[in-house]
């Protein structure tokens, strides 16, 4: 297709980001004289992010409207002002076909402007309960990509496509690979083995709940490999030391995810959007610690949607210290439960998203 020009706006955390470029890769594989321009928050990862994945970007001076009442509020107005006088400039320089926002503060703005200019926007919209800006913006898109069934209680039904969340591919491909990962992180080959990941950053409560059941895992004989997140790093690899027990495998960052997740027998994680997206691909037993520390606690809702189909278990943050370890212990006593749960955490993957959602943006691209 000739000159097909793509804005992607968004960003803020790897959660938007990361689906965000795997979309415009996925353009880029089909159609490689496509260009695309990212819109995105000043100050925020995606500006260090995109041109890393080789993709051009511009900043908007837009901040998030604060839930409680704070001096940064006052400033709110003013830099929204400036972040739409901004993006009509960006929108009339690059006349785009399509405008595409994956969430995160700027793509309010953009999407706003795009709309006014009679430009089609498509959203992606990660979470099974969608945020304000999404929820305001669909008044206007043409089509929203949704990765949860039963959207149409907050989204116009005829605008929603069930594609599912971009993943980075690498890191669902597991087969093949459990031998590797078994080198790599230094695991008991003949040992069950518990993945436990909060983030990148971790999640202290889930760090805490398992220290606390080290004596359980010891009894179990089970091992674990765990992201601690680098801001308790040092603290969990101390204790884990002093615990003295040489299951325990406490690891700042994990880089290869795809090794992690092929040698996992069952996961403890966070519940964003992506994580579950890729939980659901690796088709293991988990189980979903959600933040409470999250817009509209969002993360709840979208482990409620798994739980719901009994394709997960929660554990409540607030609860965790003192249920986790034995839920984690009863999940492994119990072979049928966990078969249960992978057979039905699986029908909800859906592969591919980024290429779906490819396919809706290119469809309003044409010219007819």
């Amino acid at each position: 297709m000739p000159d097909l020009r793509i804005i992607v706006s968004g960003g803020g955390t790897g959660g938007h980001i990361f689906p965000a470029i795997a979309i415009a890769d996925s353009i880029k594989s089909e159609y490689p004289d496509a260009s695309i321009l990212f819109v995105g928050a000043n100050g925020k990862m995606e500006m260090e992010k995109v041109p890393a994945a080789g993709y051009e970007i511009k900043g908007l001076n837009v901040v998030g409207l604060q839930r409680r009442l704070t001096l940064k509020n006052l400033a709110f107005p003013f830099k929204l002002m400036s972040s739409i006088k901004a993006a009509k400039k960006i929108v009339k320089e690059f006349n785009p076909d399509v405008a595409v926002g994956v969430g995160g503060y700027a793509s309010g703005p953009l999407l706003k402007v795009a709309s006014k200019f009679g430009i089609a926007t498509v959203l992606q919209e990660q979470n099974s309960y969608p945020g304000l800006t999404n929820r305001l913006l669909a008044k206007k898109a043409k089509k929203i990509c949704v990765a949860y069934e039963n959207m149409d209680r907050f989204f116009p039904t005829e605008k929603i496509v069930l594609t599912g969340n971009p993943v980075r591919e690498n890191v669902v491909e597991i087969n093949g690979k459990r031998d590797e990962a078994i080198a790599r992180f230094g695991l008991d080959p003949k040992k069950e083995t518990l993945l436990v990941i909060g983030g990148s950053l971790g999640a202290r409560t889930i760090n805490h709940a398992i220290r606390s059941a080290m004596p359980l895992f010891k009894e179990r004989n089970l091992q674990v490999l765990w992201q601690t997140g680098k801001v308790y790093s040092d603290e969990m690899k101390a204790a884990s030391k002093q615990f003295g027990y040489d299951g325990i495998h406490p690891e700042a960052f994990i880089t290869r995810m795809d090794l992690a997740y092929s040698v996992a027998d069952c996961v403890v994680s966070r519940a964003g959007a992506i994580s579950i997206s890729e939980l659901c691909l690796i088709e293991k037993p988990v189980i979903l610690v959600p933040s409470p520390n999250v817009a509209e606690d969002h993360q709840t809702k979208n482990a409620m949607a798994l739980v719901e189909n009994n394709a997960a278990i929660l554990v409540k943050d607030v609860n965790a210290v003192e249920l986790l370890g034995n839920e984690i212990v009863r999940l492994f006593d119990d072979g049928e439960k966990r078969n249960e749960l992978s057979e039905n955490i699986a029908r909800m993957g859906k592969r591919k998203a980024a290429n779906s959602i490819r396919n809706e943006i290119i469809k309003l691209c044409r010219k007819d």
